[in-house]
């Protein structure tokens, strides 16, 4: 079991990612790419995944084995600004520290003779591990960026109405089943017995499309505290994105019903906008003939607005969900730890 013990200060200084790492998604896809769970998910993806890979896997394995240990660096807290942002940060990475967890991965395995050389400052390899990672993300990654976005934006709108309904008491309790909060202590379930301490640094906490089954962390407990937590599927939660029926379609237009049913527990016009495939103007556009009508509420927070739906918009809607991970071709879309079970 994992404990992460919070202070007053760790409370007020708790944070929900405003986007998906790509660098965690990227590693932790590995994971789904090598086992055989979630096939309803993660099905299509894999076989799509593997049939544009090169080799890639086979470089990255040793580095992110299928269970346990995988080193810190390879997720730097750059990774939720962009790829190039976390690449960058991850070549920038002191020699010394990747010495020191390269060694710590090299006490379960052996590691090819490029690792080693990696781990005694070579710079090539340094070039040849990005080079790999960067493949690998186009072939797994990029097709699916914009519907893992989406996963990812109806998770934080589930966090985010919790926060603003109850504050950081009601955020922690409405984490997945695996995560359990019991004031100052969140707990969850673990490979291994550990506890973290936050001592007033904060949490930043990171909803992942390819993590499953358990939260990971960072092994070094002196960096940036970040959990990494499995997000609501579409497909396994209805209140995280409901569809509208064929007959609201009928009585709206299909373009409308879609927007009302995609602004679920809410969300901004560009949110809006990709969940929905149209334009950030037309999104707009739909919003406003909801507004009028009495079904959307909109909001401005800051220099963006916030759509949510009204008692008459959600009582328009029945049941429904959106599909798993999706093939690049429709329009709706689609574990670190150390040690851990991913």
């Amino acid at each position: 079991m994992l404990r992460v013990h919070f202070t007053g200060l760790d409370l007020a200084r708790l944070r929900l990612a405003g986007e998906p790492d790509a660098l965690w998604e990227t590693v932790l896809s590995l994971h789904r790419l090598r086992d055989k769970q979630g096939e309803s998910i993660f099905g299509d993806w894999r076989s799509e995944t593997r049939a544009r890979l090169n080799g890639e896997t086979r470089l990255l394995a040793p580095l992110v084995p299928s269970r346990g240990y995988f080193p810190d660096f390879l997720t730097p807290p750059e990774g939720v600004l962009g790829l190039d942002a976390g690449v960058q940060a991850l070549r920038e990475t002191p020699a010394e520290r990747v010495h020191q967890e390269l060694g710590r991965l090299s006490t379960a395995r052996t590691l090819p003779a490029w690792i080693r050389s990696m781990a005694e400052g070579d710079t090539r390899a340094v070039d040849k591990l990005t080079g790999a990672l960067l493949a690998y993300h186009e072939a797994a990654i990029t097709p699916y960026w914009s519907s893992i976005q989406a996963q990812i934006e109806a998770d934080r709108a589930v966090r985010g109405r919790a926060l603003l309904d109850g504050g950081a008491d009601a955020l922690l309790s409405s984490l997945p089943p695996m995560m359990r909060w019991r004031a100052p202590v969140l707990e969850a379930d673990y490979p291994v017995d550990r506890d973290v301490h936050l001592n007033g640094r904060g949490l930043l906490l990171v909803p992942s499309f390819f993590c499953r089954r358990t939260p990971v962390t960072y092994q070094n407990p002196d960096l940036t505290p970040v959990l990494v937590y499995p997000a609501r599927h579409m497909s396994e939660s209805a209140p995280a994105a409901v569809t509208a029926p064929r007959s609201l379609g009928k009585l709206v237009g299909h373009t409308r019903s879609a927007v009302l049913g995609s602004i679920g527990g809410g969300c901004t016009t560009s949110e809006l906008a990709r969940r929905v495939g149209v334009s950030a103007a037309s999104a707009s556009q739909h919003a406003g003939v909801l507004r009028e009508a009495g079904l959307v509420l909109t909001l401005r927070n800051g220099s963006a607005v916030m759509h949510t739906l009204t008692p008459l918009g959600a009582a328009l809607l029945r049941g429904g969900h959106r599909g798993p991970l999706g093939r690049r071709t429709q329009s709706s879309v689609p574990e670190r730890s150390t040690p851990a079970t991913m």
